[in-house]
């Protein structure tokens, strides 16, 4: 049984409370993200006499959700979103790192490459409640790698 927190650190499973989202050159505060999956279309191959194969094939593209409270004015995500009404929209490579309780040390990060936004959802209101109004931005991206530490 682990005792000791060193033991704790190198036997339990990383918690997810504890994150960092870098978009492009800044850190972004958001309160979850999600979708950083990796998957591959599957090929089926039959040979000449009768053996079905199947084979891994194309990456399939990202769809990830990152959640945020709603602050007072104007936000770089707003700006991100709306330039693509210009035809400007400018892609970003995203890298999300979990880190260790104090957050001084990456652990594990996913590196999101050319991800542009595609949807900004807005919070739902409602006058009996006294929850956070949390927006949701949705992002399509290429790919999703996973690297150990830093």
């Amino acid at each position: 049984m682990a005792t000791t927190p060193e033991d704790i650190a190198s036997l339990y499973p990383i918690p997810t409370y504890r994150f960092i989202v870098t978009l492009g050159d800044e850190q972004v505060p958001f309160s979850s993200a999600s979708g950083l999956d990796i998957n591959f279309d599957t090929i089926e191959y039959r040979d000449g006499i009768g053996n079905w194969y199947k084979m891994p094939g194309q990456r399939q593209s990202v769809t990830i959700t990152l959640s945020q409270g709603v602050f007072p004015g104007q936000n770089a995500l707003y700006e991100w979103i709306n330039s693509i009404q210009y035809n400007r929209v400018e892609k970003k490579d995203i890298l999300i790192s979990l880190t260790n309780d104090a957050g001084t040390e990456v652990l594990i990060s996913w590196g999101v490459s050319n991800a542009f936004p595609t949807a900004l959802s807005s919070p739902s209101f409602d006058a009996t409640s006294n929850e956070v109004a949390v927006q949701q931005l949705t992002l399509m991206a290429d790919r999703v790698t996973v690297q150990a530490g830093s």
